[in-house]
């Protein structure tokens, strides 16, 4: 089907455009196949992965916690290349059906083949179809909206940020139990089968869509006119500031869960596992979403008008209140003492609604900034600062890293190193966000069918 027989503007209306159901199904689904995979994959590699015949050949856990690494900054590298690609040559939609492709042929190399040779096969493949189709999703979000509903972009952004979370959450939970209970190859199979369903789930909302054409070399011309090197300037100097964020928040992975394993988890009469804990993040996701979006912010715009960017200060203040939360859990641990689970539930709730403040916020702002025809490669200006994020927390881990193996920065008073970061970053933002004079730009409508 060629591109041209396809709507290239958003409908004219004041309502919901047709074919966000369709995206928002296709992102829970992607997203349960991706956080399914992740869920079991260090798992995998420490306890079932195979040699060339057919024996174990596991890795050990630093040699697991190395690769899982260099996979998540693949993923988070890519979306500039296929910002590019879906800007400059294949257009949004087209880059997400393509890549999607691949995207799914890497779950199914981890079903076919659970060797080594396997398992980089199926980690490269997810790693390019993930990456790249990752700005162009959030892009073709906002390209649905015109002029008269762009009032709706901020709460589709945040029902997209729903959809992630509900997909983690459930697979979180679902993908141990498949492994458990019926092993590695089904829990990948599973994953697979959803990533099918979302690309199809996608492809049958094709005519809905607005598909905004790619610029060509007019998308080069207008990263470099004048203007746009001025949002690439304005929104770099964010997006480091953010970036500072995501270095705390993607510790919840990491140094909570270990944290964790020092603490009482036998919580509601259940005895939890440390990394079931981090599934709290997704559950209180899906409940603040709604309450910030319908009676927290209506609250506070009346008495102080909340902007994107008084959003993401707040919400870094947040995330050092969630991590003094989880240095006072280590000088407790440190003291002898047993503080129960509940106090780093405490801790997610704040670096969840940290979350929501920061994260839902610069992923509609990075693409109301952006203009037309630079929307997908400004949309990975948001995934790009997860990976500065990762690369800040990976270079201070190695900086304290002792020679033989300790820390020169352990304990609580590693949180509180980050604590203080972040307060500094968050006090450095609040100059550069009163500075900041951007621009809004929304795609222009049509009743065109």
């Amino acid at each position: 089907m060629r591109h041209s027989s396809y709507r290239t503007t958003p409908v004219d209306t004041d309502r919901m455009p047709p074919g966000i159901g369709n995206i928002l199904v296709n992102e829970a689904a992607e997203r349960f196949a991706f956080y399914g995979f992740n869920a079991i994959l260090a798992v995998f590699m420490t306890e079932a992965l195979l040699g060339p015949g057919g024996a174990l050949a596991v890795m050990t856990e630093t040699q697991a916690v190395k690769w899982v690494a260099w996979f998540k900054a693949a993923t988070y590298a890519m979306p500039v290349v296929g910002a590019i690609l879906a800007d400059v040559w294949l257009g949004k939609y087209r880059t997400i059906i393509v890549f999607s492709v691949l995207y799914c042929a890497g779950f199914v190399a981890l079903v076919v083949d659970q060797t080594r040779l396997g398992l980089f096969a199926g980690l490269g493949l997810i790693a390019v179809g993930s990456g790249i189709i990752k700005p162009c999703v959030q892009a073709n979000v906002g390209d649905q909206f015109g002029a008269r509903n762009e009032h709706l972009l901020s709460r589709v952004y945040a029902w997209f940020y729903f959809a992630i979370n509900l997909g983690a959450c459930a697979s979180m939970l679902l993908a141990p139990l498949l492994r458990k209970w019926y092993g590695f190859r089904v829990a990948f199979g599973v994953s697979a089968l959803l990533m099918v369903l979302a690309l199809i789930v996608f492809w049958l909302g094709r005519r809905k869509y607005a598909h905004v054409p790619p610029a060509g070399g007019a998308f080069v011309r207008d990263c470099l006119s004048g203007e746009g090197l001025r949002v690439i300037g304005r929104l770099s100097v964010i997006l480091v500031l953010v970036a500072v964020f995501w270095a705390l928040f993607d510790q919840t992975l990491s140094a909570w869960i270990l944290q964790a394993k020092k603490m009482n988890l036998r919580m509601l009469g259940v005895e939890w596992l440390p990394d079931q804990i981090s599934s709290v993040n997704s559950a209180l996701i899906l409940v603040m979403i709604p309450l910030f979006n319908y009676v927290l912010y209506p609250a506070v715009n009346r008495i102080w008008r909340l902007t994107p960017l008084r959003k993401i200060g707040m919400g870094m203040f947040l995330a050092a209140g969630a991590f003094s939360v989880s240095a006072l859990i280590e000088h407790r641990i440190e003291a002898g003492f047993h503080p129960t689970g509940w106090w780093q539930i405490l801790a997610y709730v704040i670096i969840t609604a940290a979350e929501i403040m920061v994260s839902i916020t610069f992923l509609e702002f990075s693409y109301t900034q952006a203009p037309k025809r630079m929307k997908s490669f400004i949309g990975s200006f948001y995934l790009l600062s997860i990976a500065l994020g990762n690369v800040l927390t990976a270079v201070v881990n190695r900086v304290i890293e002792n020679p033989d193996g300790t820390s020169k920065l352990s304990g609580a008073g590693y949180y509180w190193f980050f604590v203080a970061v972040m307060v500094v970053t968050a006090v450095l933002f609040v100059p550069v966000a009163m500075a900041y004079r951007g621009k809004t730009y929304t795609q222009d409508e049509t009743n065109m069918d």
